[in-house]
């Protein structure tokens, strides 16, 4: 039967991993039957699908003076644009704004999705008792950044996406020699002695880039799954008191943290977008040093 919990604490099952009473760490099926398709793959599709409705309906009569959905669209991609082309540079802004953007996008729309009314409380469950609510088992709806299969996604797809451009636009060879070689153009004997330190700095440095796609993937699930146990926590404060005061404090103690939390989705894209672009222009910049 399709339910809806009451209070954040009824919101996820046993077998969730989590006898704490706190959101599952990780996602549940959506449906009782479909154990394939987990809640947070169901949000991700439901994102997506909005999304592309929202970016055809802004297209698909494009007037010379913007007005409503085209006018937001063109704000939106017009400031992302040159913001980003000030960090790649305008040698790779035409390649790398597409995936940048979208990233942007995507999970920006994926955390406030999360914050709608009924993610994580909507699902199937049972009645406890015959005059208990029913209880959860099996929430519908939960936030897709929250879920680290989803952020390690989209860090693996940049990151495989990354070593194409670095290597078609800088080379392979080029990009080794820029991690390993000596800098600074020093010659003579001293480079003898400083091709050692600098291999050894380059080797340090395939370490930093291999540890991009945890760091990516973490820093956004990390935050969005801590927001997400904190407005359970909110909400949870006063479910031992009678059941109107109860349901009101359900509602109204989270209220604040629901602000912080659309500020913290702004940010959170904000930042993996930049990261992404910073990382682009760290491999590529001396290519475009060498056009001038």
């Amino acid at each position: 039967m399709l339910a809806t919990a009451a209070f954040a604490a009824d919101t996820e099952p046993a077998s969730g991993g989590h006898e704490h009473g706190g959101v599952s760490i990780t996602a549940t099926p959506a449906f009782p039957t479909a154990h394939y398709l987990t809640n947070s793959i169901f949000v991700a599709l439901l994102v997506t699908i909005l999304l592309l409705l929202l970016s055809r309906r802004a297209t698909r009569r494009m007037q010379l003076v913007p007005r409503g959905t085209q006018n937001i669209f063109e704000a939106l991609v017009e400031g992302l644009y040159e913001m980003l082309e000030g960090i790649v540079g305008k040698h790779m802004i035409a390649r790398t704004f597409p995936l940048l953007a979208t990233i942007f996008i995507y999970i920006l729309t994926a955390n406030w999705f999360g914050l709608l009314p009924g993610v994580g409380t909507l699902g199937f469950g049972e009645k406890s008792g015959p005059f208990a609510l029913s209880e959860v088992t099996f929430p519908l709806l939960r936030p897709a950044s929250a879920d680290l299969n989803m952020t390690l996604a989209i860090a693996g797809l940049f990151m495989v996406i990354w070593v194409y451009w670095t290597f078609t636009v800088t080379g392979p060879f080029a990009y080794a020699k820029e991690l390993f070689g000596p800098k600074g153009g020093v010659t003579g004997i001293l480079k003898l002695f400083l091709i050692p330190i600098f291999f050894f700095v380059g080797i340090i440095e395939v370490i930093s880039i291999s540890f991009r796609l945890v760091s990516l993937s973490m820093r956004l699930y990390g935050n969005m799954f801590a927001g997400e146990n904190l407005l359970h926590t909110m909400s949870t404060l006063g479910d031992k008191l009678p059941l109107p005061i109860a349901y009101l404090s359900s509602v109204i103690l989270p209220l604040p943290f629901y602000f912080l939390e659309l500020l913290v989705g702004v940010i959170q894209a904000m930042v993996f977008m930049l990261l992404c672009a910073v990382y682009i222009q760290l491999s590529t910049t001396h290519e475009a040093e060498g056009e001038h």
